[in-house]
Order: structure tokens, then C-alpha cells, then sequence
């Protein structure tokens, strides 16, 4: 299993890094390309938008595909879109290839979680989802630190490694990974469950979630230069640190929802993001203090794995396309949240630090948003429940009632027999 999974993990590590790591690049990104901070973030956010409404679409025109043919001709699409990226001299030339490359990624996400979720036992669901999932954290305990320092030299030479790292990713899926297929689907297959209140409901906490995560991480550079100073080499340990943090809450979610309610393990990673996104201003004044910061958010983070579960719980012959709409749903909430700080920064003079409480309301609205439709869901089921059960008994009363007569032979009581004399 591990073999099978494994180059699934390295593709959504390409990934990772790749979306991760411009956060980090985003003052030398700017300084080159001439233009602000704040409009070099719209090229997260532009990459995010174009993942959630390509992944769908594309989805769709792959969907009759083998996922290990699918997922090789997004990686093909992703690498030239990094090449592409990388060879940008104009801010509007690297806008373009982001969104090349945000089309191929897209698809490789979802479809990486759909073939894990596929190839797993259910009982082992969770970790498999954890596993491959625990590409996009690697690339933030490994991938975005060491992408952020080689770039501070020369970003471009940071999306050159990406490349590389997504033909490796496709040298293993060509040769590790069997042939999956999975039951296709339409585009309208695919936006079909939108119509259902429960979906959207689940949809929506992924969306305000990363929303809040990413308020204030698109300008982690910028937040963090207190504690940094603005030097390459502390910045990188905070990123490391909060990369850690994010790996362990991947890999201890994967374990909890194999355990205990998916529900209950989003709260507490909802309640604690909430938490220590408030304390930002406070806990980046110096570089000790942002370390513990960073890796307490980091584990806080952990939420798209329970989100997964639920969803593939929910309707597991449709699995595939809900992970999918999960997929689109992260990356909306992440293209908003680009945008959503850049606006506070440059409408409201709201300093990169300061985004961290605006990061907590919306987390906390995420955290609101899910325990309010947890609590109408679980109503729902037990009222379902409850009402599957009075069918039932009426049936069997009807049954009773419609069977014929028959005699039954009367059985004494025991009870100890008297002895005659």
C-alpha cells in the first residue's frame, strides 16, 4: 500500500511547495517585477481562484481516464507551467503561468486524494487520505523553508526546483501507481451535489477555514519581520517551525477521525487556530515567541483531512466527486483570503501583523458556521432515524395484524413440582 501511495504523496508535495512557497517569495517577487507586496499576493490568489473553478471542469474532461493517466497529464501541465513561471520577466507574464500551472494542479490534488481513498481499506481511509494529504504538509516543514532561503537569493530558481520535483512526482505515478479507475463523471455530475444543503454546509467550513489560514499567511513575510528582521535565515525557521506544526496536526487528524467523530477532531482544530490567530500581534515580537506561535498554528491547520472523511462518509459511492468540490471549496477560501488581506492592507492600514486577529474572526465564524450545521445535521439524523424506526414498527403491526390465527398450545409456569402421596 505504502508503495502505491507513496508517489501520490511526492505529487501533492509538488503542489504544496509550489502554492506554499510564493507566500514567502512575495517581497522578492514584487521587488523584481516591480510592483507592491500587496499586488504580488494577487498572484496566490489568482492561482487559488483558477484551481477552484478549473478543478471542477477539468475534472470532468479527465474523468473517463484512468486516474494514473489523469494525474500524469496534470503533472505535464503543472511543469510547464512552473518552466513557465520561472522564465517571467513581467508581472503580467508570470500571472499568466500561474494560472497555467493552477489548472494542472488542481486536478492532481483531487485526484490524488480520490485514488488514495479508493485504494484504501475503509478502516485504514483516514491515514491513506493523511498520508497523501501529508504531501502539502511536508512541503511546508520541507518544501516552503527551503524554498523560501534558496529564493531570497533567486526566486526563479526556486520554481525551477518545483518543476523538478513534479517530473520526479510523475516519473513515480508512471511507474509505482496501478490503473484506477473510478466511475465517471459530468460536469453536471459533479455540480450536483451543490444542491444539497448538507454538502454546501460541509463546503463552507472548508471555505471560511482556509479563508482565515490565509488572511494572514499570504503575508507571513511581511508579518513576521519583527521577529525576523527581515533576514532570510530567522524567517526560515519560523516557517519551519510552523511547516512541523502542520505536519504533526496532518498526521495526528489522520489518526483521530480513524478513532473518534471527524465532527469533534474540525472543533477542536477550528477552536485552536481560532486562539492563536488572536495572539499574532502579541506573539510576533520576537523570534522566540513567533517559533511557538508558528507551531501551535501550524497543528492548528489540520482540518482538511477530518473535512475529507466526512465527506467521503457522507456519500462514499460519490467520494471522488465531493473531494473534488472540497478541493475547489479550499482554494476558494484561499483565493479570498489573499484578497482579503491585501484589501486590509492597503484600504484599511491594517499592518501584515494586525491580519491576525481579522484571520481569528473569520475562523471563528468557520468555527460557528460548523458547530451550527453539526447540530442541525445531527437533528436531521436522528430524526431520520427516528422516523425509519416508527415505519418500521407500523410495518411490523400491519404484518402482525394481517397474519392468520393459529392456535398456540398453552405452556404451564414453571415452578417446582409438588410431590404426590
Amino acid at each position: 500500500m505504502l508503495k502505491r501511495l507513496l508517489p501520490l504523496a511526492l505529487a501533492t508535495f509538488a503542489v504544496g511547495t509550489d502554492g506554499f512557497v510564493i507566500a514567502g517569495l512575495l517581497p522578492s517577487i514584487g521587488a523584481d517585477l516591480g510592483v507592491s507586496t500587496p499586488a504580488a499576493g494577487q498572484l496566490v490568489t489568482v492561482f487559488a481562484l483558477t484551481m477552484a473553478v478549473s478543478a471542477p471542469v477539468v475534472g470532468a474532461l479527465t474523468s473517463g481516464l484512468d486516474r494514473r493517466s489523469a494525474l500524469l497529464i496534470a503533472l505535464g501541465v503543472f511543469v510547464l507551467g512552473n518552466a513557465g513561471t520561472a522564465l517571467g520577466t513581467t508581472y503580467e507574464t508570470v500571472m499568466a503561468a500561474r494560472i497555467v500551472t493552477a489548472v494542472g494542479a488542481g486536478v492532481i490534488t483531487s485526484a490524488a486524494s480520490g485514488t488514495a481513498a479508493a485504494l484504501a481499506p475503509p478502516e485504514r481511509r483516514g491515514r491513506a487520505l493523511a498520508f497523501v494529504m501529508g504531501g502539502l504538509t511536508s512541503a511546508t516543514a520541507l518544501g516552503l523553508p527551503l524554498g523560501t532561503l534558496i529564493g531570497r537569493a533567486d526566486w526563479h530558481v526556486t520554481l525551477w526546483a518545483v518543476a523538478g520535483i513534479g517530473l520526479l512526482a510523475a516519473a513515480g505515478i508512471a511507474v509505482g501507481l496501478p490503473r484506477v479507475t473510478l466511475p465517471a463523471a459530468s460536469l453536471s455530475d459533479r455540480l450536483r451535489p451543490l444542491a444539497q444543503g448538507r454538502v454546501l454546509a460541509l463546503l463552507a467550513v472548508t471555505t471560511l477555514a482556509f479563508l482565515g489560514t490565509y488572511t494572514l499567511y499570504t503575508y507571513i513575510a511581511p508579518a513576521l519581520r519583527n521577529a525576523t528582521g527581515g533576514a532570510a535565515t530567522p524567517l526560515t525557521l519560523a516557517l519551519l517551525a510552523w511547516g512541523v506544526g502542520t505536519l504533526a496536526g496532518n498526521i495526528a487528524a489522520g489518526r483521530l477521525v480513524d478513532r473518534f467523530a471527524a465532527g469533534h477532531v474540525l472543533t477542536g482544530a477550528l477552536g485552536l487556530a481560532t486562539l492563536t490567530l488572536a495572539v499574532t500581534p502579541l506573539a510576533t515580537r520576537t523570534l522566540a515567541s513567533a517559533l511557538v506561535w508558528a507551531v501551535f498554528w501550524g497543528v492548528s491547520t489540520g482540518v482538511v483531512v477530518p473535512q475529507q472523511h466526512r465527506l467521503v462518509a457522507f456519500s462514499p459511492a460519490a467520494a471522488p466527486v465531493l473531494l473534488g468540490l472540497n478541493s475547489s471549496a479550499l482554494y476558494v477560501g484561499v483565493a479570498l483570503g489573499g484578497g482579503l488581506g491585501g484589501l486590509a492592507q492597503q484600504w484599511f492600514a491594517v499592518t501584515p501583523a494586525g491580519l491576525g486577529p481579522v484571520a481569528a474572526g473569520v475562523t471563528a465564524l468557520a468555527l460557528l458556521w460548523h458547530l451550527g450545521t453539526a447540530r442541525r445535521t445531527g437533528a436531521t439524523v436522528r430524526a431520520d432515524a427516528a422516523d425509519a424506526a416508527d415505519a418500521a414498527d407500523a410495518a411490523d403491526a400491519v404484518e402482525r395484524a394481517d397474519a392468520p390465527a393459529t392456535a398456540v398450545p398453552a405452556v404451564p409456569a414453571a415452578g417446582p413440582e409438588k410431590s404426590r402421596t
